[in-house]
């Protein structure tokens, strides 16, 4: 799955913290479970540091609460509104049927297809007025 640049040369810097670790911990660094993120010595974050984490990033950007799931539907949104098709966010979601994603995001692409056919619009009058002058 392609992600951005910015997003590559984090994981490179995170993954620089995690071997630094590996060699503070030697052998009693649980790499076998090959964790991207975790505890200093690889073993899993309990879900409340997730949790946790997320609500403070919200209260210190003065956001209301929000499940942490509503980052998938936002990243999802973001996509639709950049001109992302359908079939590319249902594959990106994982999505077996388009209908999920259809229905899911139906709201978002009712909004898209209400511009889209607004600059429709104004394209042909451009084309017809182009069209009378000459």
């Amino acid at each position: 799955m392609k992600i951005s640049d910015e997003l590559i040369e984090e994981l490179k810097t995170h993954k620089q913290y995690i071997n630094q670790n590996r060699a503070i911990f030697e052998d009693g660094y649980l790499k076998d479970l090959n964790l991207v993120f975790c505890r200093q010595d690889g073993s899993p974050l309990p879900k409340s540091t997730l949790f946790n984490a997320f609500n403070r990033i919200l209260k210190n950007a003065e956001i209301e609460k929000l499940p942490i799931h509503s980052t998938r539907h936002t990243h999802a949104v973001l996509l639709l509104e950049s001109g992302a098709s359908m079939k590319f966010i249902q594959k990106r979601l994982g999505h077996k049927i388009m209908a999920v994603t259809s229905d899911t995001y139906s709201h978002i692409f009712d909004k898209l297809e209400n511009e889209a056919m607004d600059n429709f619009t104004n394209y042909m009058e451009k084309m017809t007025t182009k069209t009378d002058k000459n």
